[in-house]
């Protein structure tokens, strides 16, 4: 699991989590880029302009995967938050 602003950070992109979330929500369908990995930094699933989004699919692949999420709708970062190796 990881936010937008850590994807961001990893691609010397700081401060840009917005550019992040628009470059996912153009990945063509059937892409094999695991977006649905990618929460907001409250740990939560971002809502969609568009009506209809996938935040539903996003968060069944999230609970398929074992992703446990609270009664308000958020994921605990401190245990479910990716730790890249350091290059």
């Amino acid at each position: 699991m990881a936010t937008y602003g850590q994807i961001a950070e990893l691609a010397d992109l700081p401060r840009q989590a917005r550019q992040v979330g628009y470059a996912l929500h153009a990945l063509p369908s059937g892409s094999r880029v695991p977006w649905h990995r990618v929460v907001n930094a409250r740990g939560e699933i971002s809502p969609r302009a568009v009506p209809g989004s996938s935040e539903p699919l996003q968060r069944a692949l999230l609970e398929a995967e074992g992703i446990p999420f609270s009664p308000s709708g958020r994921i605990d970062l401190t245990h479910h938050r990716w730790h890249p190796t350091p290059r």
